[in-house]
Parts: structure tokens; sequence; C-alpha cells
């Protein structure tokens, strides 16, 4: 069973929560409250790695596809994965979702940060790995926290390509390690992702505000020196929006350890064997995260 950190207060979409709810589960069909000691019993002396989706993702797209990458994932000992869920599909306005969601966003980063600093104290260390607008969420999380971050993942994060250096460079500067995995074939962040930022109110395309998304083609120099490349999926593998976190019903195939991007021009993990887009992200997490 997994467990869940949820800030949501209706399973499609609606606000956030009034609190951070502690619960598990690896459907809508099972999911229940946890008690709060429970998960702190699970997580004391262990290495914690907490993820989270992104927008236009329901409650129960989000407990499937986190406790289905949890069961891919190959965290060394002794570690805890915990998954997060937020109210990502709550203004979804088909790719248009600016200002209101990012602001969504970064509610739900105030919300579980004290939460975590109360909460996560005996922990080993705290981790965060984040699909599209997620990244959002666990860099406003990390700006408020107090407790050290050990690992960071964004993966197509939708979030401007600036963000580690601008925006969100306090959170970065506190995170130990930071990686990042962009595609150039990503047609929500290539397309969607400065659109909605030109309804937001952007004149056009050259304007300073107007930015790519650093899931498309990763964050612009000069990078953190706690950021470790590489970073570019190559562009033969077409990995699109939907394949980080994807859910397959085939046996999804095992790729040895150590997993990192490797250079343009190289085949496709386990020969293209159905199922290779999530063997390949949980191997990199897996593989980043120690």
């Amino acid at each position: 069973m997994t467990a869940f950190l949820d800030v949501r207060y209706a399973p499609v979409g609606g606000d956030l929560a009034k609190q951070v709810n502690v619960n598990q589960g690896t459907s809508s069909a099972d999911y229940v409250s946890l008690p709060l000691g429970s998960l702190q019993a699970q997580i004391r002396g262990r290495h914690v790695l907490i993820a989270t989706h992104g927008f236009n993702v329901d409650r129960a797209a989000g407990i499937a596809s986190l406790s289905n990458w949890e069961s891919l994932l190959r965290l060394p000992a002794p570690s805890a994965f915990v998954g997060l869920l937020w109210p990502g599909d709550s203004v979804w306005a088909h790719g248009l979702d600016y200002p209101d969601e990012p602001k969504i966003a970064d509610q739900a980063g105030a919300l579980l940060a004290p939460f975590l600093d109360a909460n996560f104290q005996d922990a080993a260390s705290v981790s965060f790995a984040s699909h599209s607008l997620g990244a959002r969420v666990v860099l406003a999380t990390i700006e408020k926290m107090q407790l050290p971050v050990r690992r960071l993942n964004l993966m197509a994060g939708a979030v401007d390509d600036d963000c580690l250096s601008k925006e969100f460079a306090g959170a970065a500067e506190r995170a130990e390690a930071i990686a990042v995995l962009a595609s150039k074939k990503d047609t929500v962040l290539s397309h969607l992702f400065p659109l909605g930022n030109f309804v937001a109110g952007i004149i056009d395309v050259g304007h300073p505000w107007w930015r790519a998304a650093i899931g498309h083609c990763g964050p612009v120099k000069t990078w953190p020196s706690n950021f470790a490349p590489p970073f570019e999926i190559p562009d033969g593998w077409n990995f699109n929006h939907g394949n980080y976190l994807e859910i397959d019903a085939a046996p999804v195939p095992v790729l040895p350890l150590p997993v990192d991007v490797p250079p343009q021009g190289a085949p496709e993990p386990a020969d293209g064997a159905r199922g290779w887009p999530e063997a390949f992200t949980s191997a990199f997490e897996s593989t980043r995260f120690r």
C-alpha cells in the first residue's frame, strides 16, 4: 500500500484542502485513512522520496500513477516512498491553466511545508520528484521548508526554464542535488505551456515573461552548482508529456542500474519493449536518488 499526503478537497476538481490528510492505497477503491503515527513509523530513520503528479490529474489517476511508479522504483535501503496528491485539475482549461493553476500549486506548497517540518523530522532525509506542474508544488514547498532536502528530480517540469536561477533560486540552493528530465518532443510543453503564459497576459513571443518550460529544453544556463546533467531525452525516443508516469498493463521491463540520460541517437531502452518509458523514468530516479 502506498502512503499518500493528500491536499485535495474533492476527488475531481475542487479547491485545496484546509489541511494535509494522510491516506494509503493503490487505487481509489482501497484508498483509506492512514494514522499519522503509522506514517511517522514508516519513515523514521529512512530516506524519504515524496513524489507528485502534474495538472489535469484527478485523485484516482494520481493514486494509480504514483502507486504504480512506486512499484517500479528500486530505492536503496533504508528508503520510503510517499505520494503527494494536489488539485492540479481544479481549474484545468485544456492547457491554458494560467494564472490560476500555478496559484493552487504555490498554495499547496505553503500548506505542505509546515506539515513536513513538523512530522518528517525523524526521517533520515527528505527528497522530492515531480511531474509537470507538480514541479511548482515541490519547489514552493522546499522554499518554505526548514528541513534540508537531499534530492530533487523535476520530470517534464511545467515551470519556467529559468526557475532554478530566478523564481525558485532559494529552493534550488537548498537541495543537495538536482536532476531534470526534459524532452523536445513534449507537445504539451512545446505548445500549451507558452500559450498558457500568453493567455495570462503576455503580449507575444520575445516578451521577457515569455519563457519555455524547463521540461522542454531543460534549465537555462548558468546552472546551479548542485545541478547534475545530462537531462535531454533523445529526440528519437519521441518522449511525450504522458510517458513519464505512464501505466502499462504489460510487465514493465527491468533496466539494469545505473540508468542515466544517454546521448542523442541512443536506442530506446529495452529495445523498445512495451512499458519502456516508465521503466526508464523509474530507473533514472532510482539511480539519481542514491
